[in-house]
C-alpha cells in the first residue's frame, strides 16, 4: 500500500472519528473572570506572535468570527459578523471585499471606501483594521434544537418549568458544498465543519444525564456537557452508517425538575481539516505515529472554542474585552436614551413654539374682519364725501360705490371739455408703467425673495446654533470629566451607568460644565463657529436651494403676481397724482381738474385698500400653514416621546445582555478548557479507530485517499462568510449562541 494511504487513514480519524468510542473530559472547578482574562491574554500574545510570523508572507490576512445569535430552538435572530484584517506588511491602504451591513470601525478611526462588487479600501495607514457588521446571508450550517418532556415534542416556552423525563436535541444541516471531480466522476462534497457544542447544566435541576455523541463530566453542582458532530461528513466519504455511523447530530438525556437551561454555544470551524498534512503520510506502520495531526488538529478546535471569549470581546468592544464592549454599549445606549430624551424636549419645546405661533396668527386672523370693514367703510365714506362734491359743483352722477367709482368718475372726465387731456395722460401713464412692467416685477420679485431669505436663513442658523452648541457643549464636558475625573468622557458615561460615580461628584462636573457654556469665551467661540459655518458655501447652498424651492411653490407665484398688479396701479396712480402729469392738466377746467384730483385720491386709497386686503389673506395663509406646522410638530412631538420610550427599552435590554456576561464567559470557559483534554482520548483512537475506518471503506484505501484529498481541497476553498479580497488569505469560524430558557 502506498504511504500516503496511511496518513490519509490518519487525516480521516482525525475528522471523523473523534467519537466513535473515544471519550474526554472537561472539568472547570470555580473558575472566575480574572482567571479567565489572565489566561486569555497570555493565549492571546502567543496566537499573536504566531500569527504576525505567518501572516509576513502575505499581503494581508482576514480574520473573521461570525456570530449568530439565535432563540431556544435555533432559529435565528441576528447574525453579527466581526472582521480583523491583519496588516502584516504595514500598508497604508488594505483591499477588502465584505456584503456586510451596518459597518463600523470598533478600534480605531480609520475609514474606507466602496466599490463595485462589495469591494472596500481601508484607509489602513499602517494598521490593522477591527470591524464588525450585520448578515441576512444562509448559513453554511443551520442549527436546530428540539426538545421532548417525557417522549413528547414540546416548545421552549412550553418546558420552561415543567418536570419530568426531558431530551434536548442538536441537529446540524451542511448548507455549503461544491462539485467536485474524484477519479474521474464529479461528486458533491460538502464542506468539512466540526461542531462542538458545549451546554452547562445546573445539577438542581438535571439528574441522571446523558449524552449521545458527546462526554459529560459532573463536579457536584454542575453537569457539564460537550458533543461534537461533523455534519456531511457521512456522505463526503461515502462510508455506509452501519459500518460506521459519523455523527451529525447530539443528544442530551435526563430528568428534569422545574425545567430552565441557561444558553448554549457552539462553534464550527473547519480549520482542523485545512491543516492536516496529506502529503507526506509515510506508511501503515506509522500510522500510531501520525495521531500527532489529529492532536494539533483537535488543538486548533480547541484554540477555536478559547477564540470564542476572544472574537466576543473584537465583535462588542473596542478595548479588547467582553465586559468592556458590552459596557460601552451600554454607555451609547444611555447616551442614546438620553440624546433621545433632549430630542424629545425639544420637540416638546418646538410644539409650544408651533402652538404660540398659530394662537398668534388666529389672533391676527380674528381682527381680519375688523380690519377690512374699517378700511371699507373709510373707503365708503371717502365716496359719500366725493358724491357731496359732485352734488355741489352741479354735477349729476350715479351714487359712487367701491365698485363703480372709477368707472363713474372716468364718465365725468370724460364728459368734461379737458377730457382729452386727461385720456392722454393717462393713456401715457398707463403705456409708461406698462413698460416698466418688466422692472416691477423684478423688483418686487427680489423683494419677496428677500424676505423669503430672511426667512430661511433665520430657519438655518436655528439650526446651526443648535449642532455648534451640542458640539461645543460635549467638548466642554469632555474637558470638565477629563479634569475632574482623570477619564474620558465615555469612560465617565459609562461609569456613571454602572452607579460608580457618585451624585455629588456628578453635580459638581455638571455645574462645571454648565458655568462654562454660560461664559463670554464659550458664548464667543460658539457665535464665531455660527458665523463661520453660515458663511460656508455648504449652508449658503442650502439656503438659496430653499429659497429657490419656496419661490417656485404656486402659492409664492400668486403672492408675487398679486403685489406685481398692485404695484402697477399704485405706480399708475402715483405718476396720475405727480406734479408732472398735473402740470399737463392745468389747461382743463377747474371741475375737470377737481374730478381728476378726486378720482386720483380715491384711487389712492383703492390701492391701500386693496394691499389691506391682500395683507389680510396673506395673515389668514399664514395661520393656515401655522395650523398644519403645529399638526405637525404634535406628530413629531408624539414621535419623539414614542422614540424615547423605544430607546429606553433598548437600554434595558442590553442592560440584560451586560448581566448576562458573566455566564456566557463562564459557558466559553467550561467549552474551552473540556475542550483542550480532548487529546486525551487519542490513545483510544489510536488503538481502536484505525481498523473501523479501513473495514468501513472495505479495502479501498487508493478511493480514500482521493475522496480526503478533495475533501481538504473544499475545505480550504471555504475562507469566508462576507467575501475576500484576491490579495488577502483568510479564516472563518462561527458561532451559535441560543437563548436562555426560564
Amino acid at each position: 500500500m502506498k504511504k500516503t494511504i496511511t496518513k490519509m487513514i490518519a487525516f480521516c480519524l482525525c475528522a471523523v472519528l473523534t467519537i466513535c468510542g473515544i471519550v474526554y473530559t472537561v472539568y472547570t472547578p470555580n473558575v472566575n473572570a480574572d482567571d479567565i482574562r489572565a489566561d486569555e491574554n497570555v493565549e492571546k500574545q502567543a496566537a499573536l506572535s504566531d500569527r504576525k510570523t505567518a501572516d509576513s508572507e502575505t499581503s494581508g490576512f482576514k480574520d473573521e468570527t461570525v456570530y449568530v445569535l439565535s432563540e431556544a430552538d435555533g432559529s435565528v435572530q441576528e447574525i453579527v459578523v466581526s472582521d480583523w484584517l491583519k496588516n502584516a506588511m504595514g500598508d497604508e491602504t488594505l483591499h477588502d471585499k465584505t456584503d456586510l451591513t451596518d459597518i463600523e470601525n470598533i478600534k480605531g478611526e480609520e475609514g474606507y471606501t466602496t466599490g463595485s462588487d462589495h469591494s472596500c479600501v481601508w484607509d489602513a495607514q499602517g494598521n490593522d483594521i477591527y470591524y464588525q457588521g450585520k448578515s441576512d446571508k444562509e448559513l453554511p450550517v443551520a442549527m436546530t434544537v428540539s426538545y421532548k418532556l417525557d417522549g413528547k415534542t414540546v416548545t421552549p416556552s412550553e418546558i420552561a418549568g415543567k418536570s419530568g423525563k426531558v431530551t434536548i436535541r442538536f441537529d446540524y444541516s451542511n448548507q455549503q458544498y461544491e462539485y467536485v471531480e474524484i477519479n474521474g466522476k464529479k461528486e458533491k462534497l460538502y464542506v468539512p465543519f466540526a461542531m462542538l457544542t458545549g451546554v452547562l447544566l445546573d445539577n438542581a435541576v438535571f439528574s441522571n444525564v446523558e449524552v449521545t455523541n458527546g462526554k459529560l463530566i459532573n463536579d457536584g453542582d454542575r453537569t457539564v456537557v460537550i458533543g461534537i458532530a461533523f455534519p456531511g461528513m457521512q456522505e463526503n466519504l461515502a462510508v455506509s452508517a452501519e459500518q460506521l455511523e459519523i455523527p451529525d447530530y447530539v443528544e442530551i438525556t435526563g430528568d428534569v425538575e422545574n425545567f430552565k437551561l441557561d444558553m448554549t454555544v457552539t462553534l464550527a470551524t473547519n480549520e482542523i481539516f485545512n491543516e492536516i498534512d496529506t502529503d507526506h503520510i509515510d506508511s501503515v506502520d506509522d500510522l500510531g505515529a501520525s495521531l500527532g495531526e489529529l492532536t494539533d488538529a483537535m488543538d486548533q478546535l480547541m484554540d477555536g472554542s478559547t477564540q470564542l471569549y476572544e472574537g466576543l470581546s473584537t465583535l462588542l468592544s473596542q478595548s479588547g474585552t467582553l465586559v468592556d464592549g458590552v459596557g460601552a454599549l451600554a454607555s451609547g445606549a444611555d447616551t442614546l436614551k438620553n440624546g433621545i430624551g433632549d430630542l424629545d424636549e425639544g420637540a416638546v419645546s418646538l410644539q409650544s413654539g408651533a402652538e404660540q405661533l398659530y394662537n398668534g396668527l388666529n389672533t391676527l386672523v380674528a381682527n381680519n374682519e375688523s380690519l377690512n370693514g374699517g378700511a371699507g367703510q373709510v373707503f365708503v365714506t371717502l365716496l359719500q364725501t366725493a358724491n357731496t362734491q359732485l352734488a355741489a359743483s352741479g354735477l349729476e352722477v350715479p351714487e359712487l360705490t367701491i365698485g363703480n367709482y372709477a368707472d363713474v368718475l372716468n364718465g365725468v372726465i370724460a364728459s368734461l371739455d379737458e377730457n382729452a387731456v386727461y385720456e392722454q395722460a393717462l393713456a401715457a401713464v398707463t403705456a409708461a408703467v406698462e413698460a416698466q412692467r418688466a422692472y416691477i416685477e423684478e423688483q418686487v420679485t427680489a423683494a419677496v425673495r428677500e424676505e423669503v431669505r430672511t426667512q430661511v436663513e433665520e430657519a438655518v442658523k436655528e439650526q446651526v446654533t443648535a449642532q455648534v452648541t451640542q458640539a461645543v457643549q460635549d467638548a466642554v464636558a469632555a474637558q470638565v470629566i477629563s479634569a475632574a475625573a482623570q477619564m474620558s468622557k465615555e469612560d465617565y458615561e459609562a461609569a456613571v451607568a454602572n452607579g460608580l460615580v457618585d451624585e455629588e461628584t456628578q453635580s459638581a462636573i455638571q455645574a462645571a460644565i454648565t458655568q462654562q457654556m454660560q461664559s463670554d469665551e464659550v458664548i464667543r467661540t460658539i457665535d464665531a463657529q455660527v458665523n463661520e459655518q453660515m458663511n460656508s458655501e455648504t449652508v449658503k447652498a442650502t439656503v438659496e436651494t430653499n429659497v429657490s424651492e419656496q419661490m417656485q411653490s404656486d402659492t409664492m407665484k400668486e403672492t408675487i403676481a398679486s403685489n406685481i398688479e398692485l404695484q402697477v396701479q399704485k405706480a399708475i396712480s402715483d405718476n396720475m397724482a405727480s406734479e408732472e402729469v398735473q402740470s399737463q392738466l392745468t389747461a382743463a377746467s377747474q371741475g375737470a381738474q377737481a374730478v381728476i384730483s378726486l378720482k386720483a385720491s380715491l384711487d389712492s386709497y383703492n390701492a391701500f385698500y386693496l394691499g389691506l386686503q391682500s395683507y389680510t389673506a396673506g395673515v389668514a395663509q399664514a395661520a393656515e400653514g401655522a395650523g398644519e406646522l403645529k399638526t405637525g410638530m404634535d406628530t413629531l412631538a408624539g414621535g419623539a416621546d414614542s422614540l424615547y420610550a423605544g430607546a429606553g427599552e433598548l437600554y434595558n435590554g442590553i442592560l440584560t445582555l451586560k448581566n448576562s456576561t458573566p455566564a456566557l464567559i463562564e459557558g466559553i470557559t467550561a467549552l474551552k478548557n473540556g475542550a483542550l483534554q480532548l487529546s486525551d482520548g487519542l490513545v483510544e483512537l489510536n488503538e481502536q479507530g484505525i481498523q473501523k475506518l479501513v473495514d468501513a471503506v472495505d479495502g479501498d484505501l487508493d478511493g480514500l485517499v482521493e475522496r480526503l484529498r478533495a475533501i481538504k481541497t473544499v475545505s480550504r476553498g471555504y475562507r469566508t462568510f462576507t467575501g475576500l479580497d484576491d490579495s488577502m488569505e483568510g479564516q472563518v469560524k462561527f458561532i451559535y449562541r441560543t437563548g436562555s430558557i426560564e
